[in-house]
């Protein structure tokens, strides 16, 4: 292990709520070795945004990793060249152009047909009605997996970044993942021939085109899968509670005077839907006086980065007036999310100025439950509006 301060932590509690540990964390252990999760974590923003940039200390290659071993050595657990290879190949399917001229119609077309059969109930969970299936159907066009229910790729996505946050190793968990994996790759086989008659923009496709062998290609989609799914939903189930809580910051939105756009950069940075990312230590180093020593595990946590009061006045505070810029929720190194133009398209240009837009009155109707420290986000956001 690391010479960083020993932390400990409740695992339950820390799952409820990270944010009080993390807070002690970064303001007295900003490097500190927790040993729930037999690594060392590390909690201020200047440290992580330098740190992860250093590949050939802390690595994204990680052969006994947990992702590795229940989805395939997809290009996130790859650094260099060969990461910047597989970037490159999925690419065309996830650039601002391609978002812009080919999926942004498709996800308002998605978005208005379930928003069509919502309006009339008067009242719903936003997590499980709205933003699971609006994320789901985004995401089946954009991996080409479209055999795939939106339960079903809701479900998948869930399996896996459960069994990829599974630090306490609960069997339940990983034989969840391992059925969601071997679902994935069936419904990749079924849409393999589809591909080759009749190629398209989809990741699948374009993964296709450029070449990459079907064991890569079922490791990368399920990498699109378990991030793609979970950060959107939960960033728009999330945001538009967050507006619902606070009412005179949603009125700013409704008369022009703050962009949907800056509604999700702070949403992100104070509730991060992927709250760490983990690297395994490639060789013997010193770090603001913490020795590591090759094959640790540390995490960088990106949601105790983004409030990091370094940063962010207030940082525990919700607030869309502030400048978030600043925030890391996609990362700050090589291994920015690919899909990031994607997520933000879908969550601030799509789905959370048309529920507000088509559903009248919306109000919360019941308290959320937020959950989730690797992956944050509310598990149910009952709502009510004014049907008819």
């Amino acid at each position: 292990m690391s010479t960083a301060p020993v932390y400990e932590i409740d695992h339950a509690r820390f799952w409820a709520d990270p944010y009080p540990d993390l807070a002690r964390m970064r303001a007295g252990t900003p490097i500190a070795f927790v040993p729930q999760l037999n690594a060392t974590l590390f909690t201020r923003r200047d440290a992580i945004f330098e740190c992860e940039k250093n590949i050939a200390v802390f690595s994204s290659e990680q052969p006994g990793g947990l992702m590795t071993a229940l989805m395939g050595e997809n290009m996130m657990r790859k650094d260099g060249e060969a990461h910047l290879a597989e970037r490159k190949q999925m690419f065309p399917a996830v650039s601002p152009r391609t978002v812009r001229d080919r999926w942004t119609a498709q996800f308002r077309e998605d978005a208005q047909r379930i928003l069509d059969q919502l309006a009339p109930r008067g009242a719903a969970d936003l997590t499980v009605d709205y933003a699971m299936p609006v994320s789901a159907n985004a995401l089946r066009a954009l991996t080409g997996l479209t055999s795939m229910t939106p339960a079903e790729l809701d479900g998948s996505s869930q399996a896996m970044i459960d069994g990829c946050a599974n630090y306490i190793g609960d069997p339940a968990v990983e034989k969840r993942c391992n059925r969601a994996t071997a679902l994935i790759d069936a419904h990749i086989d079924r849409a393999v021939p589809l591909k080759e008659a009749a190629p398209d923009h989809s990741i699948l496709s374009v993964l296709m085109q450029a070449g990459q062998p079907l064991s890569q290609i079922r490791a990368n989609i399920k990498l699109a899968i378990s991030g793609g799914q979970n950060e959107p939903r939960d960033a728009i189930a999330g945001a538009a509670w967050a507006l619902l809580s606070h009412p005179e910051q949603l009125a700013l939105v409704k008369k022009g005077e703050v962009g949907w756009d800056r509604v999700f950069a702070e949403y992100v940075r104070w509730m991060s839907p992927i709250g760490m990312s983990p690297r395994r230590v490639a060789r013997a180093f010193e770090y603001e006086g913490v020795r590591f020593a090759p094959e640790e595990r540390v995490f960088f946590m990106f949601g105790a980065a983004n409030r990091d009061p370094a940063h962010f006045d207030a940082p525990d505070r919700f607030d869309i007036t502030r400048d978030a810029s600043a925030h890391i929720a996609f990362g700050a190194g090589p291994h920015f999310c690919a899909g990031a133009w994607a997520s933000k398209a879908l969550v601030a240009e799509v789905a959370l100025p048309m529920l507000f837009a088509r559903l009248k009155g919306l109000r919360l109707n019941g308290a959320a439950k937020i959950g989730g420290w690797a992956f944050r986000g509310p598990l149910n956001a009952p709502v009510a509006w004014d049907a008819g």
